[in-house]
């Protein structure tokens, strides 16, 4: 019974590793979204934390010249 739990415990783990993971995005991912939904060009973007959290912080350009700051959960949390 013991041999049992300790197996379930272990693939419950791994399947919530799994799912974090499908949810998590990469930097270079959010800046391409970002990039997209905005019709701009990436100016920089790092991962910072903030209360406990990774956030994506990507600065953009538009075609008519706003400068925008577009914050996005890393969603590995």
């Amino acid at each position: 019974m013991c041999r049992l739990l300790k197996q379930l415990l272990i693939a419950l783990t791994l399947a919530a590793t799994l799912v974090v993971s499908a949810w998590a995005i990469t930097l270079e991912e959010a800046a391409r979204r970002v990039a997209q939904q905005y019709d701009a060009k990436v100016v920089s973007a790092q991962t910072v934390e903030r209360d406990g959290r990774r956030i994506h912080v990507i600065r953009i350009v538009t075609e008519d010249g706003v400068v925008r700051t577009v914050r996005v959960p890393a969603g590995d949390d």
